[in-house]
């Protein structure tokens, strides 16, 4: 046999195995998997592009417009929600919810805001202020906040219809004032408060002096305060429950940290925290 036909049987053989490996790599290229040309858009949950359900995370400084009432639940939140994500700080401007969404719609500069009432948030809502549609993320109701042991035996609303009872409420523009006037109606009752506040915390703050003898506030602010006032729950409060409506701002400066909050106020996580404090699950 020349030379030249042993070179040439060589080169053929030679060849045929390249063939044969490459084929085998596409077969294995195939099985099940995904090419490494393909877009990372079209990969299994958990690739790039893939919806996990894991809540977006934030950095910077994320501003919580609150109601009153979410101040013991929402500083404990916040806590949380930083641990959670490094390097993200959480602000909190608490107050009357009414008082908070005027801020809001005046420019004030905020992400997030959580109402005490739907009606609240809708005046927010109707400027064009959310972004998206908000969330009710809970519930809560009315009680008759007294001082350490009840010194004059309230023991439901007509109570505080009696003579040289001193009551506060919150003004009517808010939403726990709502709810009383509300509630009152419910039971038939006129009622004549010595003080109108701009928020729960300071119809609560009447009662922890001695100014009034009762005040109409939040089970979760009697629940908060229980080492220096008594709550008395009434039945005409089922009539009265406020909803909480949660929504990032449309002109939010960290919209990724407003995004971020609101799913974690959302949370199992802080929904056990909210339940813990007294706030009904919507």
């Amino acid at each position: 046999m020349s030379t030249r036909t042993t070179a040439s049987r060589r080169l053929a053989v030679a060849t045929a195995a390249v063939l044969v490996l490459g084929l085998g790599a596409a077969a294995c290229g195939s099985d099940g998997g995904t090419s490494s040309g393909s877009s990372p858009a079209t990969t299994a949950a958990g690739s790039p592009g893939a919806d996990t359900g894991t809540a977006p995370k934030a950095k910077g400084t994320v501003t919580v417009f609150a109601a009153a009432s979410l101040k013991e639940t929402f500083t404990e939140l916040g806590k949380k929600f930083e641990a959670a994500n490094p390097g993200a700080k959480v602000t909190f401007n608490f107050g009357g919810s009414s008082a908070l969404a005027t801020s809001i719609n005046s420019g004030a500069p905020a992400d997030v805001f959580a109402a005490a009432s739907p009606a609240t948030m809708k005046t927010v809502t109707d400027a064009g202020g959310a972004s998206g549609q908000p969330s009710t993320f809970v519930k809560n109701t009315l009680t008759i906040a007294v001082p350490k042991g009840n010194p004059k035996h309230i023991a439901g609303l007509k109570d505080l219809t009696g003579s040289g009872v001193k009551v506060a409420l919150c003004a009517k523009e808010v939403p726990c004032g709502a709810a009383a006037l509300t509630a009152l109606k419910a039971a038939d009752l006129n009622l004549t408060p010595v003080t109108l506040e701009q928020d729960v915390k300071g119809a609560l703050t009447k009662v922890e002096l001695g100014e009034v003898d009762a005040s109409l506030v939040y089970k979760t602010d009697v629940q908060a305060d229980s080492g220096k006032i008594d709550g008395v729950d009434f039945p005409e409060a089922a009539k009265a429950v406020n909803d909480y409506p949660i929504a990032a701002l449309a002109k939010a400066p960290n919209k990724d940290g407003a995004a971020a909050f609101v799913a974690y106020v959302q949370s199992p996580e802080a929904k056990q925290v909210l339940t813990a404090a007294g706030f009904q699950t919507p």
